[in-house]
């Protein structure tokens, strides 16, 4: 009887999932949005969880079976997870994703050491900026110089190399992170650093897009608004975490006094989604407000609590966010048996060196202080969803060509998949750096040398 009741949710599962595969596939019309919509969510939380656990169980971070997972159900395996423009719930997904990478950085904001983030700080903007410059410099030059494959050049050399360029340059904070958080690493110098970097990263990767997005409407753009936009974002961020340690914990007490079911938990999460729409409304972006409002909430009383409540929130919408980057591989670009493929796969493999060899390199950008190099450089190398949107902005203007697009996506999908592993596998090698009580960094004993290989 005992074996029976077990079998019942394996039979469950393996009888229910065609009836789910075929509402996820079949064409949406009217009122069936809704079934098809319910239908892929159960698929992508399901396979995302299932995934991850397999993937842990192994030895690697579960955020890789989570991309993977979404690979599989995207548009190049059983295209399930919608990624067509004209596909009336791909603006669906992607919001729900959104919603996640923000739940994502707020809890990186809410464990993220303000004090320790400043004794970075100058460290961080070395880190931040060499994995800016090196990326977009040697895309850029290796796209006008004789070497860059003009068959796939749509517009002028120069406008298509600066989107290359782009491409290369901001982190996704959303992956290393992930990993940091499964390795209990946030606490370490060596986290501080990433997020700290990922976060200017992405400051100025804000300032890229907007230059790029002008030259794709073909307008110019000067020195005095790329300097105007790397100001508002920088400035938003400061004002938004200055003014909120003073107002939040004073609102947050008067809220935690109140009866009503989760009300703290709500307020949180309302703080949280207003704090990431001014931020984009100011020229930021939604993750920079999301980073800000953990930051801010870490300083009240409720802190605890609100970390404890917000979990089941982000194990809902976060794996939709992982999935979704997954699902926009297309895996037939990967078969090297099409001819046209191993043109656009040799350019991608080249691409992706570039970008993370410029990362990897940021890590020895801080030559006065002593962490695990390789850990913080691997850290920054994963790109996700900001390569796809200067990539989508790059093909819908018709700066980029197919080709193009399908080498960004490479390098994009590459980045990201190989970060986790190299991550966790620099960490088990050199070790992590934590500070002492006067703010000295000390090397875990995990291994003789604290530089990580630098």
């Amino acid at each position: 009887m005992k074996r029976w009741f077990r079998s019942v949710p394996l039979a469950t599962l393996l009888l229910g999932a065609p009836a789910v595969l075929w509402a996820a596939a079949a064409p949406a019309e009217g009122e069936r949005d809704l079934v098809r919509l319910f239908s892929i969510l159960a698929l992508m939380l399901v396979a995302g969880k299932f995934s991850g656990e397999l993937f842990d169980r192994i030895g690697q971070p579960a955020v890789l079976g989570e991309l993977l997972a979404g690979a599989v159900l995207g548009v190049g395996g059983l295209n399930i997870i919608p990624t067509a423009a004209g596909d009336p719930l791909t603006e669906v997904i992607y919001v729900l994703a959104e919603i996640g990478v923000v739940i994502l950085l707020f809890e990186i904001g809410l464990e993220t050491d303000l004090k320790a983030l400043f004794r970075v700080g100058g460290s961080a903007a070395a880190v931040a900026l060499v994995g800016v410059t090196i990326p977009f410099a040697v895309g850029f030059l290796y796209w006008v110089s004789p070497l860059g494959n003009r068959d796939f050049d749509l517009v002028a050399p120069s406008t298509t190399g600066i989107f290359v360029g782009a491409a290369l340059t901001a982190t996704s904070v959303g992956i290393t992170a992930r990993v940091l958080t499964e390795l209990k690493a946030m606490g370490s110098v060596e986290a501080q650093l990433i997020i700290g970097a990922a976060v200017i990263d992405d400051v100025i990767g804000l300032v890229l897009l907007g230059l790029v997005s002008a030259l794709a409407a073909g307008t110019s753009v000067g020195l005095f608004d790329v300097t105007r936009a790397l100001g508002v974002a920088l400035g938003f961020l400061v004002l938004a975490i200055g003014l909120g340690l003073l107002v939040a914990p004073k609102i947050f007490s008067l809220i935690d006094r109140m009866r009503v079911r989760g009300t703290l938990l709500v307020s949180a999460f309302g703080f949280t989604l207003l704090l990431a729409a001014a931020a984009d409304l100011a020229g930021s972006a939604l993750i920079i407000g999301a980073f800000a409002a953990g930051i801010v909430l870490s300083g009240t009383n409720q802190f605890d609590a609100i970390e404890e409540r917000i979990k089941p929130v982000a194990d809902i919408f976060t794996p939709i966010f992982f999935l979704n980057i997954g699902a926009h591989l297309d895996l037939g670009v990967l078969n090297p048996l099409t001819p046209h493929n191993r043109e656009v796969l040799a350019l991608g493999a080249l691409v992706t060196l570039i970008a993370a060899g410029g990362k990897i390199a940021s890590g020895w950008a801080v030559p006065w202080t002593k962490f695990n190099r390789s850990a913080v450089g691997l850290g920054m190398m994963p790109r996700g969803e900001v390569g796809l949107i200067f990539a989508n902005i790059g093909l819908t203007s018709g700066v980029l060509s197919p080709e193009l697009f399908s080498v960004i996506m490479i390098m994009v999908i590459a980045t990201t998949f190989l970060a986790p592993p190299l991550l966790k596998w620099s960490f088990r090698r050199w070790g992590m750096t934590r500070e002492t009580a006067v703010g000295e960094p000390v090397t875990q004993p995990v291994a003789a040398n604290p530089d990580g290989g630098g």
